[in-house]
């Protein structure tokens, strides 16, 4: 396994969250079929309003060719390398000129050819925003590169040479787009990841050797939890997936839930060898008491993360069946691994069971029972209260998301895109294809008048930058052809004969025919029938995209009646909303079918429907609390945050488990009087609870030190829920138990 381990590679693809029969995941796909990649363009903004003054200019041209030299950038897009398109003396034909020379310029050429690129309307907020002087760079990716682990090194050489053009110039650079964006993310994916586990495992070891005393016991719960965690990566590359951003959470995960596995077999152990003395009694009394629990404990674990493998999200579907299958494998490894190492070590000594006899604890338990038997009436009043301000704050709770939700607001690559935001309008892709049914369909100047005109509509929103098609460039040609005239700029009509054989577009594209074809070839499919308009866009968030996207879809049916044209929105932006909503609602339905596994799971452990609704009712409370809280808090439902429901409810159902099977065997020593019984349920397995309660807390505490709020969140809130389900279940179950069941039952 550990072999398979060493296997298993960094995810690149950031679009599995829709079902691949999804229509609008097989448009996207089509899309980039007939276009490409929209995904894979990286931008380099700076702001100043020296540009062209020679120092900065000319290093600014170096940056570029610098740039253009780095394995697997296919094109970089900027101020230098702007062209304009002029007309062929005695030609119907068209050129297009490099406007600034490519070599090291003087002051008076900057000049000359500024004025000429300034009054070029075409790259005017593309380019640059003439109003806050920001000035863009776009470097193309190669999208095959960017599907591989080479995308780290181009997008660092990348960075890197913008950084050092910073530094030499004493000027910010800002970077982004989604290859920078989703770089930056895998890799800091790994980090954490890597980060966590040594965490996860370094404070469970010194939970353990405080609780326990003993190095011996330490390294066993260690042993086993790392062999979990190598049987989680290696698990990962047997079914053919890769380390995501959720998968990567299992195996500190694992950690976390394989560390209170060995401390209820180990408590188990030490309180048998106190009753015993016998070490072999007391490892057989250990697995005939905590081998059935154990396995129920861990299934019930399993089934909370197992239910994402039925949603429809592959991304949840990973997640489901690699967390599902080895935390019922920790049960194994458990079962195994203690009871046969345990039989080769020499006997507990009286240091190593001293935790039994913790006084202050067992204070805190008295109260614990004291609270059950005597204020029962109390408690019910105090948790009815709470569920009520808890179903109030989750009212209040809304469903948002946005394609950097997780980064703090303070973090370069948060800030970096805002900077885009404000002076471009954003670098999120949002594509529309309109294809009009006819060959050359998308070259008839009517057609192009209406692609226009959505374009314009487009330009009117807010969030959304220039968009760019083949009208342009046909704007473009009318403005050349009245020799640059910058007020020329406007969409030929069928009045402007003369311009007509400057439109046609040649067979040949390379540049044998008209220079124009190469300009639009990207806009285009090669039989002219299907037009593309590229769109940029600020990260929204899933509550304003839809609205946008009915917003244009609808102005899009107005100009492009459906029998005539089919008109299609795509890109990343679509599929990112696309994708968050089938992860929230796949994330909702996995609770409801964890909440029905586990009760059939209790159903089958205690053959009793009365036991069932009592088991039920202490974890069910803490999860509408946590809602609650993030109501209240304002925090919304996401896929980081719906996923500490399922979690927390499938690792909260062990404590519940544990106490009423514990309950069970007790039940018949104590000639089933009920209350002796819980007293002696309480002190016996309240120590163990709140030891692996602590281990479980401590274990989910240390996601808030993740550098993504979503993990921070489902840190924090996933302990919040099991405080409160440690308190329910030692202080509320009991007290149900005691008034719902009669003696002797």
């Amino acid at each position: 396994m550990a072999y398979f381990a060493s296997k298993v590679q960094l995810s690149y693809d950031f679009s599995r969250a829709i079902p691949v029969n999804n229509p609008k995941y097989k448009a996207y796909q089509e899309f980039k079929k007939q276009f490409g990649e929209d995904g894979n363009l990286l931008v380099i903004g700076i702001q100043t309003d020296q540009l062209f003054k020679e120092k900065l200019f000319n290093a600014y041209a170096g940056l570029q060719r610098s740039i253009r030299k780095v394995k697997g950038v296919d094109d970089v897009i900027s101020v230098p390398s702007a062209v304009n398109l002029v007309k062929i003396p005695d030609s119907e034909r068209l050129k297009a000129d490099t406007i600034f020379p490519d070599r090291v310029l003087k002051q008076a050429e900057i000049d000359s050819a500024s004025r000429l690129f300034l009054g070029l309307p075409f790259y005017r907020q593309l380019l640059y925003n003439p109003e806050t002087n920001a000035w863009l760079m776009g470097v193309r990716v190669n999208k095959d590169l960017m599907a591989s682990k080479e995308r780290i090194g181009i997008v660092n050489a990348i960075g890197k040479l913008a950084d050092d053009f910073g530094a030499s110039q004493q000027l910010t650079v800002y970077k982004s787009g989604l290859p920078h964006i989703r770089t930056e993310l895998s890799v800091r994916i790994l980090k954490e990841m890597r980060m966590f586990i040594a965490a996860s495992i370094i404070l469970s070891a010194l939970i353990l050797l405080i609780f326990f005393r003993s190095f011996t016991a330490m390294w066993l719960s260690l042993t086993v939890v790392f062999i979990g965690v190598i049987w989680s990566f290696a698990t990962i590359h047997l079914m053919g997936f890769k380390i995501s951003v959720l998968n990567a959470l299992i195996p500190p995960l694992i950690v976390v839930i394989g560390v209170p596995n060995c401390i209820y077999f180990l408590n188990k152990f030490h309180t048998a060898w106190n009753e015993t003395g016998d070490k072999k009694k007391s490892l057989v009394m250990m697995v005939d008491k905590m081998g059935v629990v154990t396995l129920f404990c861990n299934l019930a674990a399993a089934i909370g993360f197992a239910v994402f493998a039925l949603t429809q999200s592959q991304i949840l579907k990973e997640f489901g069946y690699v967390a599902g299958i080895n935390i019922l494998a920790l049960f194994f490894i458990s079962l195994i691994l203690i009871p046969a190492v345990l039989s080769y070590l020499p006997p507990p000594k009286s240091r190593h069971t001293k935790y039994l006899d913790n006084p202050r604890l067992n204070r805190w338990l008295g109260r614990l029972e004291r609270w059950s038997l005597n204020h029962r009436k109390l408690i019910y009043a105090v948790t009815i209260g709470v569920v009520v301000v808890a179903v109030m704050g989750i009212w209040q709770l809304k469903t948002l998301g946005y394609i950097v939700d997780d980064l703090p607001k303070e973090d370069k690559l948060y800030t970096d895109l805002k900077f885009f935001e404000k002076n471009f309008k954003g670098v999120m892709p949002l594509e529309i294809v309109v294809d009009t049914k006819k060959k050359r369909g998308a070259t008839n100047l009517g057609n192009l008048a209406r692609i226009d005109s959505l374009s314009q509509y487009i330009s009117t929103l807010t969030d959304i930058a220039k968009p760019l098609s083949v009208a342009d460039g046909f704007k473009f040609v009318k403005q050349a052809f009245f020799d640059g005239d910058s007020s020329s700029y406007s969409m030929p009509s069928e009045f402007d004969v003369q311009l007509l054989p400057y439109l046609k577009i040649g067979k040949d594209s390379s540049g044998g025919g008209n220079s124009f074809a190469r300009l639009l070839a990207t806009f285009m499919d090669k039989d002219r029938q299907q037009a593309r308009i590229s769109v940029s866009m600020g990260d929204v968030g899933t509550a304003r995209l839809p609205l946008i996207l009915d917003s244009v879809s609808k102005r899009a049916q107005e100009l492009f009646p459906k029998d005539k044209f089919d008109v299609q929105l795509t890109g990343t932006s679509v599929t990112f909303a696309e994708g968050n909503r089938y992860i929230i609602n796949g994330l909702k339905d996995s609770i409801f079918w964890a909440f029905v596994l586990i009760a059939l799971c209790m159903l089958y452990l205690f053959r009793s429907a009365r036991i069932l609704i009592c088991s039920l009712i202490p974890n069910l409370i803490p999860l509408l609390i946590t809602a609650g809280v993030m109501g209240w808090a304002g925090i919304p439902l996401k896929p980081s945050t719906v996923l500490v429901f399922s979690v927390a409810l499938g690792i909260a159902i062990d404590i519940t488990i544990r106490f009423l099977v514990n309950y069970k065997q007790e039940l018949p020593l104590h000639g089933n009087d009920m209350k002796q019984t819980v007293i002696e349920t309480i002190h016996s397995t309240g120590i163990s609870i709140i030891y692996t309660s602590l281990v479980l807390i401590a274990g989910f505490i240390i996601f808030c030190f993740s550098g993504f709020d979503g993990t921070k969140a489902l840190g924090w809130l996933t302990s919040l829920t099991l405080v409160t389900a440690t308190f329910t279940n030692l202080v509320l179950l009991p007290a149900i138990i005691i008034s719902f069941f009669k003696k002797g039952k």
